[in-house]
């Protein structure tokens, strides 16, 4: 990625889809489609640029689809969220292999994979130029 222009922000938030995340396939992740963009993370946080993610799950589980076809759809919807995390690990892994320290943070606690979201913990971790991957959306079913 090349930048003609000066940094104007500080700090950005990135939505990815997870069904970017699939590349050609019609499901789960294609790892070279992960690294890239990865790569493009990169380029933009050695810009000085704080970054901060918010991955879908799409390519893994949709709630909506799911309660379309007969799930309860509070089930349904936390499926969902657990797909985000999964994306969130996998895109973790391709930022780390890159050098680049992370945090995910997800909306449901999970201290054995990642952080509870705390506004502040979260703050202070791109303060120190960490990257933060926001998983499981806002916690709550219904809300999409």
């Amino acid at each position: 990625m090349t930048r003609s222009a000066p940094q104007s922000y500080r700090r950005v938030m990135l939505k990815i889809s997870g069904e970017a995340l699939m590349g050609d396939q019609g499901f789960g992740l294609h790892p070279p489609t992960v690294q890239r963009i990865a790569q493009e993370v990169k380029a933009v946080h050695d810009d000085g640029v704080e970054v901060c993610m918010v991955i879908g799950g799409g390519n893994i589980f949709r709630g909506l689809s799911g309660s379309a076809q007969g799930m309860e759809r509070t089930t349904a919807d936390y499926m969902g969220m657990l797909a985000t995390v999964m994306n969130a690990l996998g895109m973790q892994s391709a930022l780390e292999q890159l050098g680049i320290h992370t945090r995910v943070i997800s909306a449901i606690p999970m201290d054995q994979v990642c952080e509870p979201y705390i506004r502040r913990r979260a703050v202070r971790h791109l303060e120190k130029k960490r990257v933060c991957i926001f998983a499981a959306g806002t916690g709550n079913p219904y809300f999409t």
